[in-house]
């Protein structure tokens, strides 16, 4: 009887574990440890940062419905890993052995490399549900005392996404309360042009996300890096424009990740940011049963930038690193070659409050096959049909193509608008 043991339950351990159970049947025991006791729905956190999504809508608690699956869960987060024992030990003291593990934890939020940077200090973030909280709490003090708003994202940041969004959202917001026009917004970000994401470029997304700052009045400053943040007012070193102080009453900027501490300090598994090294199979080359999927993975930037870029891992392509890892589990279960590959597909929509644009990149990284992008008020649509939809699924506990199901669901949408 193998022993699967999942760290993480995100959207990319939550369904790992579902369809690791389903692919290696009863016999087998899947473990999930998880330093949180619910699972939300990380995309809608810029939705939750305005209002217009509380808690309750996009968090479920994880314990009844992975026991309702066979699946063991402990919510305790993982303190160390021991590759040479195959152990797992928790900040409670649990040991969990395990003969393959899966790494799916997530990014440490790096805030303490920039002076005066995150909740507890100067500015807010959407990069959890309890920080997007924080975020709506100090969005309601903004709308009782108008002032200037910073959104963006700092150097070495690798998801650029929800600062986009969170800048379209804010600004849709604010004009359906008739108070934008008191409230300037700045965008900041380490991309060397608007558009890049981390990734050079997906078809015109520099062209479509640069006309909707310019038709929504928000000022942007690129290949910035933020030197200290003090309370409202924020120094950036732009290059080729010097130091700059910029005033604000409201700063919401996403941090640089780096691997969490349990994994960052296994000897050989990870990059020097602790992020994990994997090969084609989503495995570790020195621990071949240790597999990572997700946020916490090591992917190298596509091109050098100017100022420090991460690489995201969106949906589609996490989805196809959980579908790999799992199959690959079940054939070394049963004796079998490895042979599973992520495709890593990049396929995003990016919600803009009133519209949204659509996302396509094969592979993610270029040169590639294909290249689109789009914009519509179908996106928007299909963005709050896909929340739904993945709740819902993740609530059955059913593994599937969701984001297959995605496109499918958006083009749909598309053809009704």
């Amino acid at each position: 009887m193998a022993k699967i043991v999942i760290i993480g339950a995100s959207t990319g351990g939550l369904p790992a574990a579902y369809e690791i159970k389903a692919l290696v049947g009863p016999g087998h025991t899947v473990t999930v440890i998880s330093n949180t006791e619910i699972f939300h729905f990380v995309p809608s956190n810029p939705w939750v940062g305005v209002g217009w999504r509380a808690r309750k809508d996009i968090s479920f608690p994880l314990k009844p419905y992975l026991e309702k699956k066979g699946i063991r869960f402990i919510a305790e987060a993982a303190a160390k890993i021991d590759p040479q024992r195959n152990e797992v030990t928790t900040i409670l003291g649990t040991v969990v052995p395990y003969d393959y593990l899966v790494i799916a934890t997530g990014p440490k939020l790096a805030f303490d490399e920039i002076d005066g940077l995150g909740p507890e200090r100067n500015t807010v973030s959407v990069c959890t549900v309890a920080h997007a909280e924080k975020a709506y709490e100090a969005y309601q003090r903004l709308l009782e005392r108008p002032g200037p708003v910073i959104i963006g994202a700092a150097q070495g940041a690798s998801c650029f996404g929800p600062a986009y969004e969170f800048s379209f959202i804010m600004d849709t917001d604010l004009r359906r309360k008739r108070l934008r026009r008191k409230i300037p917004m700045t965008f900041v970000t380490s991309e060397p042009y608007i558009g890049h994401l981390g990734i050079g470029g997906v078809g015109d997304s520099k062209g479509l996300l640069e006309h909707e700052f310019r038709e929504r009045d928000i000022r942007w400053y690129t290949n910035a890096k933020i030197k200290k943040v003090e309370q409202n007012k924020m120094t950036l070193e732009v290059m080729n424009e010097g130091e700059k102080d910029i005033p604000f009453g409201y700063a919401m900027i996403i941090p640089a990740f780096k691997g969490v501490d349990a994994v960052a300090q296994v000897e050989g598994l990870c990059n020097p940011r602790g992020f994990v090294i994997v090969d084609a199979n989503q495995r570790s080359p020195k621990y071949p049963n240790i597999y990572a999927v997700g946020v916490c993975i090591a992917i190298a930037p596509p091109e050098p930038t100017p100022v420090p870029t991460g690489v995201p891992k969106t949906g589609y392509m996490i989805e196809s690193m959980v579908s790999a890892a799992a199959h690959n589990i079940r054939a070394s279960v049963n004796g079998e070659p490895v042979s599973s590959k992520a495709t890593w597909n990049a396929v995003c929509l990016a919600d803009l409050g009133n519209t949204g644009i659509a996302f396509v990149a094969m592979p993610q990284n270029p040169p590639r096959n294909v290249t689109w992008s789009k914009k519509g008020k179908w996106v928007h649509l299909a963005k709050i049909a896909f929340e739904k939809y993945f709740i819902h699924k993740m609530k059955k506990g059913v593994s599937e193509p969701f984001y297959e199901k995605m496109i499918l669901k958006a083009l749909k949408i598309k053809k009704l608008e």
